[in-house]
């Protein structure tokens, strides 16, 4: 059984690319436009990571965090976040999450680092 992923973004292109890259990888992937379509995947298929886009509308991606953690207080979050963010960061660090990276991003890091909190499983 492959890792679980839910991809938490506004921005489609975002979405599309991070679907295709941990997809080929060999997750099984997740995608979320907003915090109640996140919080509703991660309560009917219990990703094994989330990939959260700070900067949403409706619901900021502190308060889709903090929502996540009550659902599963283990749940693994990497946040995304525009350069310079540093009290949000330090608020997300706070509330559990597992490291971020700022946008733009590089992709292999985004890659190696979600390896390294999911490793890919053979088959």
């Amino acid at each position: 059984m492959s890792g679980k992923i839910l991809i938490v973004d506004d921005q489609f292109g975002i979405r599309i690319l991070l679907n295709e890259v941990f997809h080929k990888e060999g997750y099984q992937t997740f995608q979320a436009a907003n915090g109640i379509q996140a919080l509703e995947i991660l309560t009917n298929h219990s990703p094994d990571l989330v990939l959260l886009d700070m900067k949403i509308p409706g619901m900021d991606g502190n308060e889709i965090l903090k929502r996540m953690k009550q659902i599963d207080p283990d749940i693994k979050v990497i946040i995304m976040t525009a350069y310079g963010e540093l009290d949000m960061i330090q608020q997300a660090k706070d509330l559990g999450a597992i490291t971020h990276f700022a946008k733009p991003f590089d992709i292999d890091d985004i890659r190696s680092a979600v390896r390294k909190y999911v490793p890919v499983q053979s088959s």
